[in-house]
């Protein structure tokens, strides 16, 4: 599944530099996930970085990009291969 993030943001500026992907960016109003690059860090870490770092607990799963751990592992080996 890939993250969303909730209008609690209160746009403290700590989940974007902690997301491998680059999927994290400020949007019009609140912080965004790009769902086709977030891999929840599945192939970087062993939790979401953003959830951990999160002070108000706004990341959530997007039930609207259900994944499983198997399609999240191809999306990192994607990324990683487009980007190396």
């Amino acid at each position: 599944m890939a993250l969303i993030i909730t209008d609690e943001c209160i746009n403290c500026d700590v989940c974007e530099p902690e997301c491998p992907n680059g999927a994290i960016s400020q949007g019009d109003e609140i912080y965004v996930i790009q769902a086709d690059l977030c891999t929840e860090c599945v192939g970087h870490y062993e939790t979401s970085q953003c959830v951990e770092v999160c002070p108000v607990d706004c990341i959530i799963t997007d039930p609207d990009n259900t994944e499983n751990e198997e399609q999240l592992r191809a999306k990192y080996e994607r990324i990683t291969s487009e980007n190396g």
